[in-house]
């Protein structure tokens, strides 16, 4: 997918779908957010991306 092509699916949720991100509610992270968050900022292995090529689409 290209920018331009995420760009105008965006726009489509965008306008087919509410509320809007300013309409959700925030809350403060839980245990489980925190845990996540720590590893992200620790755990290299949390940077780690699977190839496209290699996600199985059933």
């Amino acid at each position: 997918m290209t920018n331009a092509d995420a760009e105008n699916f965006w726009e489509l949720i965008q306008k087919k779908c509410s509320p809007s991100w300013d309409d959700i509610e925030e809350v403060e992270p839980d245990e489980t957010d925190l845990e996540m968050l720590k590893a992200i900022n620790t755990n290299p292995g949390c940077h780690v991306f699977t190839n496209e090529k290699d996600i199985v689409w059933d």
